[in-house]
Formats: structure tokens, C-alpha cells, sequence
């Protein structure tokens, strides 16, 4: 092995330490409450070091949120806006239910509303595009439908967290649909 294979293999390391320390962090508190300081010191780094690979907690937030995004838009890019959103909104579920903890926490925690927030904004301008033209629609409705499309799944996604996931998977996604596709006149009964 030579010198170059082993400083990849030290950053690779590094980086993965910090990864990991970053989300048990995120798991156990608020995010303002996350230092730089406590992070270095629990992956056993100094602060440099993390300087080296990062900016700021920002960055790194930033990274995890894109690899978040990244699954969910590459499973449902080949679908239509907004004719396939009954496949949209299971994909969301199964994404979201796969990811883990991590993902329940920054979706679902009061203190990473707006976290939330800038992925679906994101997710929502690379999937539906930010002009309307994937669509055909007049982009200011679209901003409105994308909104309540976006915002109706996500608040029941965290009630659904939030009750503790007492209906099943495959019962919350048919629910789901059936309200974001069809409204209160969709549901027969509850």
C-alpha cells in the first residue's frame, strides 16, 4: 500500500468518524445544542481536523440532508407531477421509513422544522421543477400545490411518528394518498 492509498484510507476514516459522531448527536439533541468542540472530542479528533473536511456544522448538515434527498428524488424522477403522486407519496413513506432515526428526527423533531423544510424545498425544485415547466403549470400554483402536497405529507408522516406508528405502514400510505390525491370527499369512511 502505498502513501497515497493510505492517507484515503485516514480520510475516508476521519470522515466517517465525524459522520457517525454527527448523527448520534443529532439523535440524542436539539442541533443549536451540537458544538463543533463536543464532536471533535467524541470522535476523538481535534478541531482542525474537522476544519479540514468541513466548513461548519452547517456543511455537514447540508451533506446529510442531500444524501436524504438524493434517494427519494432518484426513485421517483421517472414519475409524473402531480398525475403520480398515489406512487409519490408511497415512495416517501418507504424512503422515509428505511432511512431510520436519523430521519425521523430531523423530519419529525420541533427544533428541525426548518431543516424539514430545505429538503423538501429542494427535493420539491429538482422533482417538479422551480419554473412549472416540468409541469405545464403557472409556476405561483404550482408553488401552492407543491406546498400543500409537501407540507399535508409531511405533517401526517410526523403524526404518524409522533402516535408511534400504532397504524401500519401499508394503512398510513394508503390513508395518505387517498387525502392528498382525493381530500376529505376521497376518504368512505375512517
Amino acid at each position: 500500500m502505498n502513501n497515497t492509498e493510505k492517507e484515503d484510507l485516514r480520510v475516508i476514516r476521519t470522515k466517517e468518524a465525524i459522520r457517525k459522531t454527527f448523527e448520534e448527536m443529532i439523535c440524542e439533541m436539539d442541533y443549536e445544542r451540537i458544538s463543533i468542540k463536543e464532536l471533535t472530542e467524541r470522535a476523538r479528533i481535534n478541531r482542525k481536523t474537522f476544519y479540514l473536511h468541513y466548513n461548519s456544522l452547517d456543511d455537514l448538515l447540508r451533506e446529510l440532508q442531500n444524501e436524504m434527498a438524493k434517494d427519494f428524488i432518484k426513485r421517483t424522477q421517472d414519475l409524473e407531477r402531480p398525475r403520480d403522486m398515489d406512487k409519490i407519496t408511497r415512495e416517501f413513506f418507504l424512503v422515509s421509513e428505511g432511512a431510520g432515526p436519523l430521519h425521523e428526527k430531523l423530519l419529525c423533531s420541533g427544533s428541525y422544522n426548518y431543516i424539514s423544510r430545505r429538503i423538501t424545498n429542494e427535493i420539491m425544485s429538482v422533482t417538479w421543477g422551480a419554473d412549472g415547466k416540468r409541469t405545464n403549470t403557472d409556476p405561483y400554483i404550482q408553488n401552492i400545490i407543491m406546498t400543500f402536497v409537501s407540507q399535508s405529507t409531511i405533517e401526517i408522516y410526523k403524526q404518524w411518528i409522533a402516535d408511534g406508528k400504532k397504524i401500519p405502514l401499508e394503512e398510513i400510505i394508503s390513508l395518505t394518498t387517498k387525502l392528498i390525491c382525493n381530500g376529505l370527499n376521497g376518504l368512505s369512511s375512517v
